[in-house]
């Protein structure tokens, strides 16, 4: 599950740790009786991803490879400011996954991190709720379907969306991408 909104979302920034603004904070709450307490729960270091666990009550336990991509000196600000900037490390940092001009990490880092991620759910059989972020949900994805890094690119998921992928011990498939969770749903569990 993507954490829940928060300012840097709503306005495009590189995220940093920031909190969830209220609006995002709201809207999971209203989410919370979706979740059923049988799941193991795993969450990102970050801040937005521990109020995210705690306004859907869940006990969640932090799990450093689900954190953010960093960002390095573009977190905080916004994609134009740092195109403004910094075009040419824009371009090489959308045109080559192995580079990090920000400093930080580069995206082939952040794929193979969450891959190995993955790898070591293989052959477990609990189910998993585990609240992230945006980039770490397009980078398993990436990873469940074997595709290319530049795929990464063209993935979207959304505040609060929930991604199911499940394995078989041996391949994981990916069930369901950037699903927005209607109050219907709320007490079905996942």
């Amino acid at each position: 599950m993507c954490q829940a909104p928060t300012r840097a979302n709503r306005i495009a920034l590189f995220p940093a740790d920031e909190p969830l603004d209220d609006p995002g904070l709201e809207q999971a709450r209203a989410m919370s009786a979706r979740f059923n307490d049988r799941a193991r729960c795993l969450r990102s270091p970050a801040l937005a991803a521990q109020q995210t666990a705690e306004a859907l009550r869940l006990p969640a336990e932090s799990e450093s490879d689900l954190r953010e991509c960093d960002y390095g000196r573009w977190a905080g600000r916004s994609l134009e400011t740092v195109q403004a900037d910094d075009p040419v490390g824009m371009a090489q940092w959308l045109r080559d996954p192995a580079s990090c001009p920000h400093g930080g990490e580069s995206l082939l880092a952040l794929l193979a991190r969450v891959a190995a991620w993955l790898d070591g759910l293989r052959g477990q059989s609990d189910q998993i709720v585990a609240i992230t972020h945006a980039s770490v949900v397009r980078a398993a994805i990436v990873a469940a379907l074997g595709s290319p890094p530049p795929a990464f690119w063209r993935i979207d998921i959304a505040p609060l969306s929930v991604t199911k992928l499940t394995c078989n011990g041996i391949l994981w498939t990916l069930v369901a991408a950037n699903e927005r969770l209607r109050r219907s749903e709320f007490s079905s569990p996942i």
